[in-house]
């Protein structure tokens, strides 16, 4: 407790020191990183020296110059003890509960708990503020007005942090795996098998458009990007987000061509909003190849849809979901969303004709892995017609019900698709 008093009076007199600074500067620092850590850690060097200085030499534990000096950039500059955990390779998902302790999810989907990294709810709100002030590209508040926060970390980890409306202030880091970027990659940890593998890829390199669909933490964002990086480097790609999470930038010798794009939510005067749905529309005129989205919850399906159903095959998006078959309730939902006034039998028509495939991702008991793969074959009154052609069985082979359509098979085959096993399910 000694140690973090200490801390935070040494940050409060750095931040002061900083503030004048960029005061007394034009540019504010707007170009001056690396200026600004060096007078950080050179003040922040001052301060504790002064600080050991006046500390009686029998201070248990002893106190360490260096640790001092790194745990207080770490809090001006930083995140403060929340740094280590970010800095944990095993760290998945991190949950935050005011001044209580940490929740861990890592990489094997164990749980664990660690210890507080704040000393009070007051200081975990002002931890998440210091994060919307130095890490967002857009205007972001959180208080009793704004009472929720969703942006993006530098290392693309995906912050949400809320207040207010609950007990306590919470805060909650998603953390994002790049490296798992390929179908292989996944494969090798059995996410899919090989026959799995061809299809998809095959169903990317073919421009069949896809939805990928799955529950919270199942892996659809790692999954949306494996199958993008199947994407041809000579087509272009538009994405649309509401957190940056895909990471297209991580892959440029993939994708040298692509624009990402993100929502926003309204100003303090109540302007200047940027919906998905708004988004949507934007990327039709950005002469893409490929319109891919992120998650679609609302509005933005109707748009995506049409953009599908008239010439833009190959895109692909997401979707909360849990089931292949609830996606085109999902979808027909949405899409009533957006105030068309289109009766459910012509929306299931848009579906059908928009829609070639949906995908089912699962996380059961740690283990993440494709358990559907339906086809969309046509539409009958209120219903989507689709075939089951792939399932994952209860001993975690992968089983055939439904083949393929014949034009479908014969087109992903001139694309690469090749099945080893050949033994169907008769059911």
């Amino acid at each position: 407790m000694v140690n973090a008093s200490l801390v935070r009076n040494i940050a409060d007199r750095v931040g002061e020191v900083l503030a004048d600074e960029r005061l007394s500067r034009s540019d504010n620092f707007g170009d001056s990183t690396g200026s600004e850590q060096l007078l950080a850690r050179e003040t922040a060097r001052a301060e504790v020296a002064r600080a050991l200085a006046l500390t009686p030499s029998d201070t248990w534990p002893p106190l360490d110059e260096e640790s001092l000096v790194e745990e207080v950039i770490a809090l001006v500059l930083g995140l403060g003890r929340l740094e280590s955990l970010l800095n944990d390779p095993e760290v998945s998902d991190i949950h935050v509960r005011g001044s209580d302790s940490v929740w861990v999810k890592l990489r094997d989907g164990a749980r664990e708990r660690r210890a507080p990294i704040v000393e009070s709810d007051e200081e975990l709100i002002e931890l998440i503020r210091r994060c919307a002030t130095r890490f967002s590209r857009t205007e972001k508040r959180f208080d009793a007005g704004t009472p929720e926060l969703n942006m993006q970390l530098p290392d693309g980890s995906r912050l949400f942090a809320v207040m207010e409306v609950s007990t306590r202030p919470s805060l909650i880091i998603r953390r994002h795996r790049f490296e798992l970027s390929s179908l292989d990659e996944l494969r090798s940890r059995d996410v899919l098998d090989h026959d799995v593998q061809s299809l998809l890829a095959a169903m990317v390199r073919a421009k069949r458009n896809v939805v990928i669909a799955g529950g919270t933490g199942s892996g659809k964002t790692t999954l949306l990007r494996a199958l993008l990086n199947e994407v041809p480097p000579s087509e272009r790609i538009v994405t649309i987000e509401d957190a940056y999470e895909l990471g297209l930038e991580h892959f440029a010798e993939q994708h040298p061509d692509y624009d990402a794009l993100q929502s926003r939510g309204a100003n303090i005067e109540g302007e200047g909003e940027i919906t998905l749905a708004d988004l949507t529309r934007m990327a039709l005129r950005m002469d893409p190849d490929r319109v891919i989205v992120g998650e679609v919850r609302g509005a933005e399906a109707f748009p995506m849809l049409m953009a599908m159903s008239q010439g833009n095959n190959g895109s692909m998006c997401t979707m909360h979901a849990d089931g292949a078959r609830t996606v085109f309730p999902k979808l027909a939902a949405y899409v009533s969303m957006a105030s068309t006034g289109l009766p459910i039998e012509t929306v299931n028509v848009l579906v059908a004709s928009a829609v070639h495939f949906v995908v089912f991702i699962e996380n059961r008991n740690g283990r993440r892995s494709i358990a559907s793969i339906r086809e969309v074959v046509d539409t009958d009154g209120v219903q989507v017609v689709s075939n089951e052609v792939v399932t994952r069985g209860p001993d975690a082979t992968y089983e055939w019900p439904f083949p393929l359509r014949a034009t479908t098979e014969t087109l992903l085959r001139e694309h690469g698709y090749q099945r080893q096993n050949r033994v169907a399910v008769v059911r």
